[in-house]
């Protein structure tokens, strides 16, 4: 009679260490119930629907994109575990696993001194590249943008600055491509 009182303590604890992600809380519940709402079909419905320009009832967030190991959950790339300290010097860790070899003339000054993160976010961004702001104004973070404006080459402001620059490095003056 006593392992009947304790079937609801067992099943909490069951659904509790299976794991936090939807997937997984979904194959449990689906374990001891019959009807549970599969997540990734009610995702699918909605990715249907604004598809298909449906968008009544919803709001429409900003796509999230992740930097890979941040994604995966591989913090030990990045972070020596359990103190989350750095692997490596911030100003060295990137080059860790992106190839950066500033072998051209000229040089964007935060890549030459290893400052990544004035340009990138490290763990994720709404923004494409893991960039820290939108792209159209964020040269103009660091950039003057009335200085740039006087630059007979700069008239269009509808053009992008990576439409003739690099952001990285260049063998042309001003990063040009």
């Amino acid at each position: 009679m006593k392992i009947w009182r304790s079937l609801p303590v067992l099943f909490v604890l069951t659904v509790l260490l299976c794991g936090c992600e939807a997937t997984t809380r979904y194959k449990t519940l689906r374990f001891f119930f019959d009807g549970v709402p599969d997540p990734e079909e009610g995702k699918a419905a909605q990715i249907r629907k604004t598809a298909a320009g449906d968008t009544s009832g919803t709001k429409v967030a900003p796509s999230i994109r992740e930097h890979g190991p941040y994604a995966t959950k591989q913090c030990d790339a990045c972070h020596q575990r359990p103190s989350n300290a750095l692997v490596a010097p911030i100003d060295e860790l990137c080059s860790n696993c992106h190839e950066i070899r500033p072998d051209k003339k000229w040089v964007h000054g935060p890549l030459v001194s290893g400052g990544c993160r004035v340009c990138h976010e490290p763990h994720s961004s709404r923004y494409p590249f893991l960039l820290v702001s939108e792209s159209e104004s964020f040269c103009f973070t660091c950039h003057d943008e009335k200085a740039v404006a006087a630059n007979e080459a700069h008239k269009d402001p509808s053009t992008k600055c990576t439409t003739c620059h690099d952001a990285h490095m260049s063998d042309n003056r001003f990063l040009l491509k």
